[in-house]
C-alpha cells in the first residue's frame, strides 16, 4: 500500500496568467466616416460608403421562430432597424439609436449605437443625421472582442476545479476529481499502482454561463499540464470535464448542467503535472441563434487560460511564488 501522504489538492490560479485565442472571422470593413469612432488605438478611420453597407437581415438557428425583431422592415437602402443617414425619419430633433454596420455584428464585443438626430431636408423634408459615437470593429480584427464576434464577451464561472493528485508509487501520480473540494474517500483503500476511479456520486462541480450570444454550445474544462504563459498544442491533458446545452438568453446569467467527475486513465501527465506544474484551460464550440459558428476554424475556441498554484503552495502559501496564487475559477473573456 502506497502511503496517500503524496494527495494533494491544487486550486486555480487567475494572477498566473492567461491567454486568449480566437477564430472568428467576419466580414471587414472598408474605411469609415469621422462620425464614428473606433477604440482609442485604433490606427484607421472609416470611409463614407461605410454608411452604405449591405448585409442580409440575420438568420434564425435558436428554437421556434424568429423574434419579430430579427426582420427589419422599410427598404434594403433605408432599413428600419438601423437609421441610416439620409433616410427618412418623423419627428423633426428627435433622437434615436443608429448602426452604420454590419448586423451580425452589432452590440458584440468593442461594437455600439451610435446616435442620430432627426433633421430638415429641405422644405418639408425629414431625414436622419450623421451616425455619432458609433464604434465598429477594428479595421483587420478577426478575434475576439476587436471583431464583434459572438462570444467575446462574458463569463463562466465553476464552483470547483479542484483536483486530486495521489502518489501510486514512487514518483508516480494519478488524478481525480474531488467530491466537494476534497479527495475521494475511496483513494484510502488503493492498492499500489492502482489507478482511482471517478467518484459515482453526484458530480464535480456546478457551473453558470453568462456570454454575449444565446446558442448551442460545448463547452469543457481541460487540465493540462505545462506552461500557462507559454502554451503548447502539445501539453498533454490531465482530465477534461465537459458540459453540452443550451445557453438561452445573452447577457443573462444560466445556471449550465453540472461538470461530471473524472479521474486520469493514466499516470504519466500527471506526474508531468505534479513535477512541473500546469494549468487549465476553457473552450467551447458550437452555434448562435444568429447561425454563427463558435469555432476555431472548426475546432474548440479555446477563450480562457488560468495557471495552477504550484503544489508547494499546500505546505507554504507564504512562499513568493503563492503570492499571487487566487483561489478562484472564473472564466470571464
Amino acid at each position: 500500500m502506497v502511503p496517500l501522504s503524496g494527495v494533494a489538492c491544487l486550486l486555480l490560479v487567475v494572477a498566473c496568467g492567461d491567454g486568449t485565442t480566437r477564430a472568428f472571422v467576419s466580414g471587414s470593413p472598408d474605411g469609415g466616416s469621422p462620425t464614428i469612432s473606433r477604440p482609442d488605438d485604433a490606427p484607421e478611420e472609416f470611409g463614407a460608403d461605410d454608411f452604405w453597407e449591405t448585409d442580409p437581415p440575420p438568420a434564425w438557428c435558436g428554437p421556434g421562430k424568429a423574434p419579430k425583431d430579427q426582420v427589419p422592415g422599410g427598404t434594403p437602402e433605408c432599413p428600419s432597424d438601423k437609421n441610416k443617414e439620409g433616410c427618412p425619419c418623423t419627428t423633426l430633433g428627435e433622437e434615436a439609436p443608429c448602426w452604420p454596420g454590419l448586423r451580425k455584428q452589432r452590440g458584440l464585443g468593442v461594437c455600439k449605437d451610435g446616435v442620430t438626430r432627426c433633421e430638415a431636408d429641405g422644405e418639408i423634408g425629414k431625414v436622419w443625421g450623421a451616425c455619432k459615437g458609433a464604434v465598429k470593429p477594428r479595421a483587420g480584427a478577426k478575434s475576439g472582442k476587436d471583431a464583434c464576434a459572438c462570444f467575446s464577451k462574458g463569463r463562466w464561472d465553476i464552483d470547483n476545479v479542484v483536483p486530486c493528485f495521489v502518489e501510486i508509487g514512487p514518483g508516480k501520480f494519478a488524478a481525480v476529481s474531488t467530491e466537494a473540494g476534497n479527495c475521494p474517500a475511496s483513494l484510502s483503500s488503493l492498492s499500489p499502482g492502482q489507478m482511482p476511479k471517478a467518484p459515482t456520486g453526484g458530480t464535480w462541480s456546478k457551473d453558470r454561463l453568462s456570454a454575449d450570444c444565446a446558442g448551442h454550445f460545448k463547452l469543457c474544462y481541460a487540465i493540462k499540464a505545462g506552461d500557462v504563459n507559454a502554451p503548447s498544442p502539445n501539453d498533454c491533458v490531465v482530465a477534461k470535464s465537459c458540459v453540452d446545452t443550451d445557453y438561452k438568453a445573452a447577457n443573462v446569467t444560466q445556471a449550465l448542467p453540472d461538470l461530471p467527475h473524472w479521474a486520469t486513465t493514466d499516470s504519466v501527465c500527471a506526474t508531468k503535472f505534479q513535477a512541473s506544474g500546469g494549468y487549465a484551460e476553457m473552450s467551447v464550440i458550437g452555434e448562435s441563434v444568429r447561425c454563427d459558428e463558435v469555432s476555431d476554424e472548426g475546432k474548440p475556441l479555446v477563450f480562457r487560460r488560468n495557471g495552477f498554484c504550484p503544489s508547494v503552495c499546500d505546505q507554504d502559501p507564504s512562499r513568493p511564488e503563492c503570492q499571487a496564487c487566487a483561489k478562484d475559477a472564473s472564466g470571464e473573456f
